[in-house]
C-alpha cells in the first residue's frame, strides 16, 4: 500500500470556505484510498493512470482543504472482492479513510460498498460498470460516476439495431458486470425488434477465446456483442480478427471498449467500430487543455474513467470545503446539491440513487486515413442526453428512490 500526503497550503484552498475550522474534519486531515486493478486486466483503463489523475485534482485544488492536509492511499485489488473488502476495511479501522475512490471490477465495487456502508464513509465509483452499483446495490454511501451497462447498451445496442443488426449471438464476462451488460443489451435488442439468438459466458479473465468466436461465427447471427471489458475485449477482438469473423459477414459490437483498447490493437483492426463513451480527451477545448497536461505526465491519453476520477475528486473536495466537513452523509448531500460543471460533464448532477448523470456520446472509430495522429481515434456520431442515456427513476429498484 502507498501512501501520498499533501501539505501545501495555498490562499486558493483557504478562499474556497473562509471561516470554517480544521476541527470539523475528522483526524485532521482528509483521506482518499484509491483502489483499483493496478496490475491486470482492467490496468490500463483506471490503474496507475486513475491515481494519477487523482493526484492532478488534489495538486489543482491546493493540496489541503481549510487547513487540513489531504492524504492518498492507494492499493492494488487484484480483482478480488475479498482482497478489496479488506483492504478497504484495514483503511477505515487503521487509518480513518474518508473517501475510497476508484473501483473497477463490479464484484469489488458492490462488495466494497457494503462495506462503507456499515461504516459509513464514501465511496465514489469510476471504473465499474455494472447499473446494479446505483439499482439493487445502491447505499446512502456511494455515488457511481463515470457510466454504466444500461447507457452502453442503450447507446450502443439500440444504434445498431436501428441500422439493421437485428439479430445478435452474445459473449459475455461470466461476473456481475457482464450479467448486466448481457441483461441490459438483451433488454434494448428485444425492445427494439431485434433477437437474441445465443449466447455464451466466459470465465473471468481468459486469454483463449477461439471456442467462443467460434460458437459466435456458428450462431448465424449478423452482431457479435462483445459484453465484457479490459484485456478480455483485447483478447476476443484479436480472435476474431485472427478468424475472419468480420471477412465473414459478421459485425462486432463493442459494449465497452475504452480508448485504451481501440489504441492498443489499432485502427486497421478496430476502424468503423461504433461504441457509446461518457467522454473523450478532444470533445472540446476543455477536455483538450486537461487531456494535454495529463499527458505530459503519462504519456497517454486518458480514458473517460481517468477523466470522472480527476472530476469526481475535485467535486469531493469542493464539497468538503464548502461544508467543513468529511462526514459522508453531509458531503454526499453538498455534491449532490451541486451540478457537475467541468472539463467532464457540463451540468451533470447527481440523482437520489447515485447515480451521477451527464450526456453520453455514441462514438464511431476512425479509419486509418481519417486519423490525424497516434491518439485522434474517435468521430463522435451524436449526443446521447442525460436523461435519455441513463435509467429512468421510474425503473429503479433502488431503496433511496421515493415512489
Amino acid at each position: 500500500m502507498n501512501v501520498i500526503k499533501y501539505s501545501t497550503l495555498t490562499a486558493a484552498a483557504l478562499l474556497l470556505a473562509p471561516g470554517l475550522a480544521q476541527a470539523e474534519i475528522s483526524g485532521d486531515a482528509v483521506k482518499i484510498g484509491y483502489l483499483a486493478d493496478m496490475s491486470g486486466t482492467y490496468r490500463d483503463l483506471a490503474g496507475p493512470g486513475g491515481l494519477e489523475a487523482l493526484n492532478m485534482a488534489i495538486e489543482d485544488f491546493g493540496g489541503e482543504v481549510n487547513g487540513a492536509p489531504i492524504e492518498v492511499l492507494s492499493a492494488d485489488d487484484r480483482n478480488s472482492a475479498d482482497v478489496g473488502a479488506n483492504t478497504v476495511r484495514g483503511w477505515i479501522d487503521q487509518d480513518d479513510v474518508d473517501l475510497v475512490a476508484g473501483m473497477v471490477a463490479s464484484s469489488v465495487t458492490i462488495a466494497v460498498t457494503n462495506i462503507l456502508e456499515q461504516q459509513d464513509k464514501l465511496g465514489i465509483v469510476s471504473g465499474s460498470a455494472a447499473s446494479s452499483i446505483t439499482n439493487e446495490h445502491c447505499t446512502p454511501n456511494h455515488i457511481h460516476w463515470v457510466y454504466d451497462t444500461y447507457p452502453m447498451a442503450n447507446g450502443t445496442a439500440k444504434a445498431i439495431v436501428d441500422e439493421g443488426g437485428d439479430t445478435w449471438f452474445l459473449l459475455t464476462a461470466d461476473y456481475a458486470f457482464g450479467h448486466a451488460l448481457e441483461s441490459d443489451v438483451e433488454t434494448v435488442v428485444k425492445e427494439n425488434g431485434g433477437e437474441i439468438v445465443g449466447k455464451v459466458r466466459h470465465p473471468f479473465p481468459t486469454s483463449d477465446f477461439s471456442s467462443y468466436i467460434l460458437q459466435a461465427q456458428g450462431s448465424g447471427a449478423k452482431i457479435v456483442g462483445l459484453a465484457n471489458a479490459g484485456s478480455d475485449t483485447v483478447n476476443a477482438l484479436t480472435t476474431a480478427s485472427q478468424f475472419g469473423l468480420v471477412q465473414s459477414g459478421q459485425t462486432l459490437a463493442g459494449l465497452l471498449i475504452f480508448l485504451n483498447d481501440v489504441q492498443a490493437l489499432g485502427l486497421d483492426v478496430t476502424q468503423g467500430l461504433q461504441l457509446t463513451t461518457g467522454w473523450y480527451w478532444d470533445m472540446d477545448d476543455e477536455s483538450r487543455e486537461w487531456a494535454n497536461r495529463y499527458y505530459e505526465r503519462t504519456q497517454r491519453m486518458p480514458t473517460m474513467v481517468q477523466a470522472g476520477i480527476y472530476s469526481s475528486t475535485l467535486h469531493y473536495l469542493n464539497a468538503v470545503a464548502e461544508t467543513g466537513s468529511d462526514d459522508a452523509a453531509t458531503v454526499r448531500e453538498q455534491m449532490a446539491a451541486t451540478p457537475v460543471n467541468d472539463m467532464f460533464a457540463d451540468d451533470g448532477r447527481i440523482r437520489e440513487d447515485g447515480r451521477m448523470v451527464h450526456d453520453m456520446y455514441l462514438v464511431e472509430v476512425k479509419s486509418p486515413s481519417e486519423s490525424e495522429g497516434e491518439w485522434d481515434l474517435y468521430e463522435i456520431l451524436r449526443t446521447i442526453p442525460a436523461e435519455e442515456a441513463f435509467r429512468p427513476l421510474s425503473e429503479s429498484q433502488c431503496s433511496l428512490v421515493k415512489g
